[in-house]
C-alpha cells in the first residue's frame, strides 16, 4: 500500500506568507509531526545601510555662495545639476563631524558617491551621474531634502 501524501493546509501557508510580509523575513518553516511547510520569498534589492548618527551633526557655517538677485535662478534646469531622488535628510558627511564626501572644487567620477539621504531609517548613497567638479553645494548638512530638489552642480 502506498503512503498518501501529505495534506497541505492552503490556509496555513497564506498566513505564513502574511508572516512573511509583516515581519521582513525572507523564509519560514514551521513542522508538525512529520510534515513541514516552508515558505520562502526572493529577498527584496539590498540597500546600503549606514547606522544611524548617535548625536545629531554639529551645525556646520552655511556654505558661502554668490550674491544672487532678488529671485534665484531655477536651478533645476542647470544641466550639471544633481537633483534629490528621494525625499529624506541629507548628509554630506559619512558621520557626524566625518569630513565631507565632496567639497567645493573637488573633481569628481561617475558614481562617486557626493552625499547620503536617509530615508525611513536607510542611509542612501547618492553617486554622481557624471564626472566634472562640484561647482556649488545647495543643502546644508542635515537638512530635509524633497524629491527633485537641488543638490549640488556638477561641471
Amino acid at each position: 500500500m502506498k503512503d498518501k501524501p501529505p495534506i497541505i493546509d492552503k490556509d496555513l501557508i497564506r498566513e505564513l506568507a502574511d508572516l512573511l510580509t509583516e515581519t521582513g523575513l525572507t523564509e519560514i518553516e514551521v513542522g508538525q509531526g512529520d510534515t513541514r511547510v516552508r515558505v520562502a520569498r526572493a529577498p527584496t534589492p539590498a540597500t546600503v545601510s549606514v547606522p544611524l548618527p548617535a548625536y545629531a551633526a554639529p551645525a556646520r557655517p552655511p556654505i558661502e555662495m554668490p550674491e544672487s538677485p532678488a529671485e534665484p535662478p531655477d536651478l533645476s534646469d542647470h544641466a550639471g545639476t544633481v537633483t534629490s531622488p528621494m525625499v529624506g535628510t541629507a548628509y554630506r558627511a559619512p558621520e557626524p563631524g566625518g569630513r565631507p564626501y565632496v567639497e567645493i572644487g573637488d573633481t569628481v567620477r561617475e558614481g562617486q558617491t557626493l552625499l547620503i539621504i536617509e530615508a525611513m531609517k536607510t542611509m542612501n548613497q547618492i553617486p554622481a551621474p557624471r564626472a566634472g567638479t562640484v561647482m556649488r553645494v545647495l543643502i546644508e548638512d542635515g537638512q530635509p531634502v524633497e524629491y527633485g530638489e537641488p543638490l549640488m552642480i556638477i561641471e
